[in-house]
């Protein structure tokens, strides 16, 4: 029998995780309306399950991810700055301590968006979409 196509390619997985979308259907759902932080426990448009409750995973990958990329993007630029006598010492610390507080801020929405983006790169087949059941450990690929 060949393998079945998915209904949900990874290149539109990638075009919701970048938007900040449901990876099953595209709507946009994965924040409660006028909330900045708060995310939906399922997608309004097709149930899917967007907050895992007991799975903290979901959260720690985001909040990993969320760390690497204001780490890499942001502090690590500032050090070398700071080594390189481009700006000054105190200006440096200033400047991580504030960015450290308000960039993982700014990027908590889309880091929660990426992971469920990476997750579901890697594992299409885990979407209801594509035939899974949205949940790792509950299928014979895991």
């Amino acid at each position: 029998m060949p393998p079945s196509v998915p209904k949900v390619t990874r290149a539109q997985i990638v075009v919701r995780g970048l938007t900040n979308r449901c990876p099953n259907c595209g709507a946009h759902s994965l924040f409660k309306p006028g909330t900045l932080f708060q995310v939906n426990e399922t997608c309004g448009a097709c149930g899917f399950a967007i907050n895992r409750g007991n799975d903290e995973a979901f959260f720690l990958g985001s909040m990993s991810l969320n760390y690497g990329v204001t780490l890499v993007g942001f502090l690590l630029p500032v050090a070398l700055l700071a080594f390189f006598g481009v700006i000054g010492t105190t200006t440096a610390i200033v400047l991580a301590g504030i960015g450290a507080i308000v960039v993982p801020a700014l990027l908590y929405r889309s880091s929660r968006s990426w992971f469920l983006m990476n997750y579901y790169f890697f594992l299409p087949h885990h979407l209801p979409a594509n035939g899974g059941t949205g949940r790792a450990g509950q299928d014979e690929n895991t």
